[in-house]
């Protein structure tokens, strides 16, 4: 009886312990597994502190390269995750300082008196759908980007990557009543925002004049 081929199937990477053992070993593997295990979530770290796509990807590459090299000094006081977004946060602060060298830089631990999702739907969705949601998404995150940085860091990190409240305070550096304090002035700056845009836009609901109105008015002049 033929022998049958054994699927190509991944191994299963384990847990973050192991991870950090055999990246100590020099297993690039294992650290494929982990950048690919928490990309998502610290891009987004990232991408709210820097509110540039490319510039958060560069960040979180230079923060991986430093994990990378400094993996032996992972204890296990906190989660890896922790660990690594704040080094990610370190890196995206660094590049944010290098772009505002002219400016003050806001800290992400500064006094809460700076000056300074998308939603899933299993069911198919019609071209016209997809691009209204495609719409509200930028619309969001343009939104998420004015907030200030000390807002819009901690909003990302909670209702977006849904870390804890105690999570988010260890990786910023922050008292969990911090946290808590800014994530609720960043949900009612947003409403203040939103709110803003829907009213702007409702003066265009249903709009009536232009071809619609010309379309109408000629009709009823040839009924006549």
């Amino acid at each position: 009886m033929p022998v049958q081929p054994e699927l190509n199937v991944q191994p299963d990477p384990g847990d973050d312990a192991s991870l950090v053992a055999r990246i100590a070993r020099a297993d690039h593997r294992a650290f494929e597994a982990l950048m690919r295990r928490h990309n998502g979530k610290l891009f987004r770290v990232a991408r709210a502190i820097l509110r540039e796509d490319a510039e958060a990807e560069d960040a979180l590459q230079d923060a991986y390269l430093d994990a990378y090299r400094h993996i032996g000094e992972f204890r296990g006081g906190s989660s890896l995750s922790t660990w690594l977004t704040r080094i990610v946060v370190n890196h995206a602060l660094m590049r944010l300082r290098k772009q505002r060298r002219d400016r003050t830089v806001v800290p992400i631990n500064a006094d809460d008196h700076d000056p300074e999702t998308e939603v899933r739907d299993e069911k198919a969705e019609s071209p016209a759908g997809a691009a209204l949601r495609s719409e509200l998404r930028q619309l969001l995150e343009r939104r998420i980007d004015d907030l200030p940085l000390s807002f819009r860091t901690v909003f990302v990190m909670r209702e977006v990557d849904e870390m804890t409240v105690e999570e988010t305070a260890a990786a910023l550096g922050i008292p969990s009543s911090t946290v808590r304090t800014r994530l609720f002035r960043a949900r009612a700056l947003l409403r203040e925002s939103l709110a803003r845009d829907v009213d702007n836009a409702t003066l265009d609901v249903f709009g009536f004049a232009g071809e619609r109105c010309d379309r109408i008015v000629a009709s009823v002049l040839t009924k006549l």
